[in-house]
């Protein structure tokens, strides 16, 4: 009997260190941050630049819409582009803070504050809120939209940067990940690992491959090309979604359109997260979305997770002489396909082991995630519940 439990953990052993080697190797080498950190690339220039307009939806951003609208209007770009904040019923002065930050900018010509209606059923907020910016927006006749967040600053030339790129490469959709904050502890563990997951998820080699089924973006920083837009029948053809960026992403794609993201460190989030249930409640806002709201999907991911993460880690205490080596290699392997991530955030890589515990955390928020959802919770942002029921 004891051999066979013996048996058992050896070929569990070996199957996770066969994971991970899958991962590191044969998964679009996702982890690799180098080979799609945009800030490396030259900047490049084009003889014409398009007509842009940067769609900003804001609610309740007091503490930060001055610094993001005044990066966004000091932006060295040398086309025609104009940025319209909507304001999205914020309850904290958002818009007054807004029309200074472009008044001090000495750009209040250039900076739009747009009041947006009341939200529709059917529409998320913030979908509904870029749907108002983009209908204003056709006065103007734009050839691509800008759409950012209201937390972020932007480098001075990150839309000349995004423009050339997307002009040369003919791209519909190029997408930025933008520094998120790592200062606190809880930040350090867990939010490296957030990007780590990500690209898990959404392989930027996989993204860019029209023969690819992968579509992804960051919701932060993305440049739409305005005949994208219309092709896929507006923003009304994802009105509902809650992981957004991804459902715009995935649409343009499946129209045969042209999509890339990639990665910055110029541009920055300002929004920080000073505890572990700040933390838990961002991941508990879309995850469950992310599995199609499916209890068999959440089923196979807690399964998943604990397999490939936590398993190779509890493997390597193991005595037997058969299993600990293999476990320990696939433990190895973890933590070196997740340093470049560590370097990319400049969090010491002491953190690398900790990868596990940081997995397990985010089963935990993932679990969360399903059980706001079947009580009528899921997707809460700004005091909305929007993640509408499904059937099943």
């Amino acid at each position: 009997m004891m051999q066979i439990a013996a048996l058992i953990l050896a070929l569990l052993a070996g199957l996770s260190l066969l994971a991970w080697v899958v991962l590191v190797f044969a998964w679009g080498g996702f982890w690799q941050i180098v080979r799609f950190d945009a800030d490396r690339d030259p900047a490049g220039t084009i003889s014409d630049w398009p007509r842009i307009v940067v769609v900003v939806p804001a609610r309740n951003e007091a503490t930060t819409i001055a610094q993001s609208a005044t990066s966004l209007a000091e932006q060295d770009y040398p086309g025609d582009f104009r940025v319209i904040v909507v304001d999205d019923a914020s309850d904290d002065g958002t818009a007054e803070i807004a029309g200074g930050a472009a008044e001090k900018a000495g750009a209040p010509s250039r900076v739009e504050i747009l009041a947006a209606p009341q939200l529709a059923p059917g529409w998320t907020g913030k979908l509904s809120a870029l749907q108002a910016g983009v209908e204003f927006a056709s006065q103007f006749a734009p050839d691509y939209f800008w759409f950012t967040d209201a937390d972020i600053v932007h480098a001075p030339d990150s839309l000349r940067r995004l423009v050339v790129r997307t002009r040369t490469q003919g791209l519909d959709l190029a997408s930025l990940m933008v520094l998120l904050r790592a200062d606190t502890s809880a930040e350090k563990l867990l939010i490296p690992p957030f990007l780590f997951f990500f690209l898990m998820l959404y392989p930027p080699r996989w993204i860019g491959d029209s023969r690819a089924r992968t579509a992804g973006a960051a919701g932060g920083c993305i440049l739409l090309r305005a005949a994208a837009l219309e092709r896929i029948g507006g923003l009304a053809a994802i009105r509902g979604e809650i992981v957004d960026d991804c459902a715009l992403a995935r649409a343009v794609k499946r129209s045969r359109g042209r999509i890339w993201m990639g990665l910055t460190r110029a541009s920055r989030s300002l929004r920080g997260y000073s505890s572990f249930s700040e933390i838990r409640d961002l991941i508990a806002r879309t995850a469950f979305t992310q599995l199609n709201y499916s209890k068999f999907l959440l089923l196979g991911t807690l399964v998943g997770m604990l397999f490939v993460y936590l398993l190779p880690l509890v493997l390597t205490f193991s005595r037997n002489a058969h299993v600990w080596p293999l476990a320990l290699l696939a433990w190895c392997l973890m933590c070196v396909s997740f340093m470049p991530t560590l370097a990319f955030y400049r969090v010491s890589p002491i953190f690398a082991p900790l990868l596990p515990f940081a997995a397990l955390f985010y089963l935990y928020a993932t679990w969360l995630s399903a059980v706001r959802y079947w009580l009528g919770r899921g997707g809460q942002w700004k005091g909305r519940a929007q993640a509408q029921p499904h059937k099943t």
